[in-house]
C-alpha cells in the first residue's frame, strides 16, 4: 500500500464510488423486494403496509407490516451489496479476503444497526403523528404504485443511513476484519 497521503484518498474515493454504485443497485433490490412484500400482502394476505403487524405489550402501539416489509429489503438487499462489494470494491484490501462468513456477520452487523436507524425514520416519515410524516398528496398511497408513501420513505431512509454504511464497513468489516484475517495467517 502508497504511503502517498493523495494516493491513499483517490483510493478511498474509488471505493466510496464503487460502493456508492453497488449501492444503487442494492436501493433497487431492496425497493423491488419491499414492493413485492407489499403486494404479496395486499394481494394474498388482505393487508395493508400500515396494518399492525405484532401489538407492542401493554401499549396502544404495535410494529407495523412496512416495517416487517423493510427488515425483508434489507436482508435482501444487504446480502446482494455484501456478495458485490467483497467481490468489487474491498476485493483486494489489505492482505486478502477473510472466510466469507468472518466478513458477513460483521457486514450484516453494521447494517443491521443502520438499519435500526432506518426504521426509526421510517416510522417517523409514515407516522401521521409525526411532523417529519410524508403528508403531501403527492405521497398517498392511490394511484399506480399503491406503496407509493412506503416507496418514497423506504428511499429516504436508505439515503440518510448510506454513510453510516460506508464509514463503519470500510473502517471494520473490509479493513479490521482482513487484517486480523491476514495477522492470523502470518502466525
Amino acid at each position: 500500500m502508497s504511503a502517498n497521503p493523495l494516493d491513499r484518498y483517490r483510493r478511498a474515493l474509488r471505493q466510496f464510488i464503487k460502493f456508492g454504485l453497488i449501492g444503487a443497485a442494492g436501493v433497487a433490490v431492496n425497493m423491488a423486494t419491499v414492493t413485492l412484500a407489499d403486494n404479496i400482502g395486499r394481494h394474498f394476505f388482505g393487508v395493508h403496509n400500515g396494518d399492525p403487524f405484532l401489538p407492542l405489550p401493554g401499549t396502544d402501539r404495535a410494529i407495523r407490516y412496512y416495517i416487517v416489509y423493510a427488515g425483508i429489503a434489507f436482508l435482501v438487499a444487504n446480502t446482494f451489496n455484501f456478495l458485490w462489494n467483497r467481490h468489487w470494491t474491498f476485493r483486494d484490501s489489505h492482505g486478502g479476503k477473510a472466510p466469507f462468513m468472518k466478513e458477513f456477520l460483521p457486514f450484516l452487523a453494521v447494517g443491521a444497526m443502520a438499519q435500526l436507524v432506518g426504521f426509526v425514520i421510517l416510522f417517523l416519515l409514515r407516522n401521521p403523528g409525526s411532523p417529519f410524516y410524508l403528508s403531501a398528496p403527492f405521497f398517498t398511497d392511490n394511484g399506480p404504485l399503491y406503496t407509493k408513501r412506503l416507496q418514497w420513505a423506504q428511499l429516504i431512509q436508505i439515503v440518510l443511513v448510506m454513510p453510516i454504511n460506508f464509514a463503519v464497513n470500510k473502517v471494520w468489516t473490509f479493513r479490521a476484519v482482513r487484517r486480523r484475517h491476514a495477522a492470523s495467517l502470518d502466525s
